[in-house]
């Protein structure tokens, strides 16, 4: 069976990414553009001991899709602890709502938001209470 065990954010913009998902999500990022010949950051996005992928954040080499138009990528879920705590930060650092908080119905809270890049990703809390 295979394992998603890396993922890649395509950005127009390093600093502005790098800011937005640092301050939203604590993520750490470390240069690995020599290796990879481009620009692209490794993102540390937890400790070795907890459940979860890192991934990198890599240069753009096209525009990016247009807003409205069906996903032609992966869409990356982010666990959360507090769901309203971090859609707050999502906005004030410039994301935007793509598919408002919805009851997952006795699971979790989940929505969708467009990263200041206009990439699509999710958050996901967990709640038995959910409904």
């Amino acid at each position: 069976m295979g394992r998603v065990v890396h993922f890649e954010v395509h950005v127009d913009d390093m600093e502005r990414a790098k800011n937005f998902y640092g301050k939203v999500f604590d993520w750490r990022f470390e240069d690995w553009s020599e290796y990879a010949g481009m620009p692209y950051f490794g993102v540390v996005t937890g400790a070795e001991d907890q459940l979860g992928i890192n991934g990198a954040l890599m240069q753009r080499k096209s525009a990016p899709p247009e807003l409205n138009q069906a996903l032609n990528a992966y869409a990356c879920t982010v666990g959360v602890e507090d769901y309203d705590a971090i859609e707050a930060k999502i906005l004030d650092h410039g994301g935007k709502v793509a598919l408002p908080k919805y009851a997952l119905p006795g699971m979790a809270w989940q929505g969708y938001y467009l990263d200041t890049e206009g990439n699509i990703f999710g958050v996901h809390q967990p709640d038995e209470n959910a409904k």
